[in-house]
């Protein structure tokens, strides 16, 4: 291990990211019922202009009266270069105590957070409203997350992760992204088939094709950049609500790489992410063998451990803590949602 280290950011569990346009109150209550870990109500891409004030007041009314159990709750503001972006975070923030996080559109450099940081921490100091929620068992400070989304903001990922100890995650946002990027298809998330790489030919002359996945290098990066500095890496949206298993599949490749959960467009989705970053029964007792493993070796002084006919080291200990920490967090979530 290098000297330097980073701790994890402020610790959430973050498997389905719901999303719920900020101007249609009706979806309100079924947001707050529903089994996602974080829902944000969106008040930028999801409204339209002329309705951004409608919705900023019907967020309010909805963080206030609404009963969101022990959810992530975030709010996504309007982008930085908007002129409603600074009555969001005011307004909001200063009249929601139940809020937890906001969610920063488009962030393209390490100052971009900073100014929302700024806002945040004026307000804070001026209602008093980490005490308020430190009173109430809640995380006192309000945080962030940010999206990732255009090309600069993917040209300085590594900054925009060290710009803020408010900052606890990352959204791969690829649907902007692609746009930004200048990606030739209006699908949002998912392959593409002209993305893949053809096998030489066979014995018969015949060659395959194979699709891969576009997005791979840009989820890559974001990743690195999120685990070298604490942060949560998300997974963004998946356009085909109607295609579970192309959801699954593309959930499946994210969380192969590391990504901690996956946003959710459509209430369909919430389940499917939770059941992709959930660990499975027979992951969880392979890692509690894992630690019983090592702990009787330690007793037995000895150096070497195999389980099953493997070796086991540090770096086995670390992931089966970390698959138990995140079960453990999704069992205290079900117990909670049991007894409400």
């Amino acid at each position: 291990m290098s000297f330097t280290s980073h701790p994890d950011a402020q610790t959430r569990l973050h498997r389905s990211e719901l999303a719920v346009p900020g101007s249609n109150a009706a979806l309100f209550e079924k947001a707050a019922s529903s089994k996602a870990d974080v829902v944000f109500l969106d008040l930028e891409d999801a409204v339209s202009p002329d309705e951004k004030d409608g919705a900023r007041t019907k967020v309010i009314a909805a963080l206030n009266e609404i009963d969101w159990g022990d959810k992530t709750v975030m709010v996504r503001i309007n982008g930085l270069d908007t002129h409603w972006m600074y009555r969001d975070v005011i307004d909001v923030v200063e009249r929601c105590a139940r809020l937890d996080m906001l969610l920063v559109p488009k962030v393209g450099v390490a100052a971009d957070v900073y100014a929302i940081d700024m806002l945040l921490t004026q307000i804070e100091a001026a209602t008093g409203r980490v005490a308020l929620r430190e009173a109430e068992g809640r995380i006192g400070r309000i945080g962030l997350e940010v999206l990732i989304e255009t090309a600069l903001g993917m040209a300085n990922v590594e900054a925009i992760a060290q710009s803020s100890r408010r900052l606890e995650a990352m959204s791969f946002g690829v649907a902007d992204y692609a746009a930004s990027t200048r990606v030739p298809s209006n699908a949002i998330g998912g392959v593409h088939r002209d993305y893949g790489v053809l096998a030489d030919a066979d014995a018969g002359g015949a060659r395959q094709y194979f699709w891969a996945d576009p997005w791979h290098a840009a989820q890559t990066r974001m990743l690195v950049a999120c685990r070298a500095y604490g942060l949560r890496p998300i997974d963004g949206p998946f356009g085909d609500f109607a295609d579970a298993e192309g959801y699954r599949a593309a959930a499946r490749r994210a969380a192969m790489l590391g990504y901690e959960g996956k946003w959710a467009i459509h209430p369909s989705q919430i389940a499917l992410a939770n059941e992709v970053y959930s660990p499975t029964p027979v992951q969880i007792e392979r890692a509690e063998r894992v630690l019983a493993a090592m702990q009787a070796a330690k007793r037995e002084g000895s150096g070497a451990v195999a389980l099953d006919g493997k070796l086991l080291d540090i770096a086995s200990i670390k992931m089966a803590e970390n698959l138990l920490r995140k079960a453990g967090q999704i069992a205290q979530r079900r117990g909670s949602e049991e007894s409400s």
